[in-house]
Formats: structure tokens, C-alpha cells, sequence
């Protein structure tokens, strides 16, 4: 029974992560589009790993996105701990998901081979 309530630890902040950056962080900097891809509580909740993925025109575009993001950590933590009800607020950890960048790349190649 212990994945099931990791399992719901992980999809509700992953919720509330979304729903405060979407709606919280107001930090000039984060111009890309950027969506939670997955989040990993540990198991004594004391660390959140939280997956993004960064869509922006260029590269600056998303590392000063992804910068602000990791400025603000500290304060999605504490929104994490006035929505959430857990023995411990885990401590935020901002990682860069490209498996979708990656995954279009793929697909563009077998379109390429298709074609020829």
C-alpha cells in the first residue's frame, strides 16, 4: 500500500506545483511555457524531485526561465506547505525534463527516413 499513497503524494504536487507556478511566481524572467512533467516525493518527504519541461523561442529564453524557477523554490515550498497537509514540506527540486524535445526529434528523423 505504500506506492498507492506515494503515488497520490507525487500527482497532488504535482497539481498544486502547476497550479503556483501557472498562478503565484511573478518573476519577469519566466517567460517560457512551462509544464510539469512529473514529480518524485521521496519516501520520508523530505525532497520533491519536480520534472519540467521548458518550451521558449531559444535557449536564453529557457535557462532564464528555468533560473527563475530555481530562485523561487524556496517560495513554492512554502505555498507547497499552506496547501498541502504532509508531517513535512519537502524540499523543491527543479530538474529539466527534454524527453519531449527529444522524443520530436526522434520523430522528425523517421519522417526523414520515410520520405526517402
Amino acid at each position: 500500500m505504500p506506492n498507492y499513497r506515494g503515488g497520490r503524494i507525487n500527482e497532488e504536487v504535482k497539481k498544486e506545483v502547476s497550479d503556483i507556478i501557472r498562478n503565484n511566481i511573478k518573476d519577469p524572467r519566466l517567460t517560457a511555457m512551462v509544464s510539469v512533467t512529473d514529480v518524485k516525493v521521496t519516501k520520508d518527504l523530505r525532497y520533491a524531485n519536480i520534472y519540467l519541461s521548458i518550451f521558449g523561442k531559444s535557449e536564453e529564453e529557457k535557462d532564464a526561465s528555468f533560473n527563475a524557477l530555481k530562485g523561487s523554490s524556496g517560495f513554492v515550498r512554502k505555498e507547497l506547505g499552506h496547501r498541502i497537509n504532509l508531517r513535512h514540506t519537502p524540499e523543491v527540486i527543479f530538474q529539466i525534463d527534454d524527453s519531449i524535445e527529444k522524443g520530436m526529434h526522434i520523430d522528425s528523423l523517421l519522417e526523414k527516413i520515410k520520405e526517402k
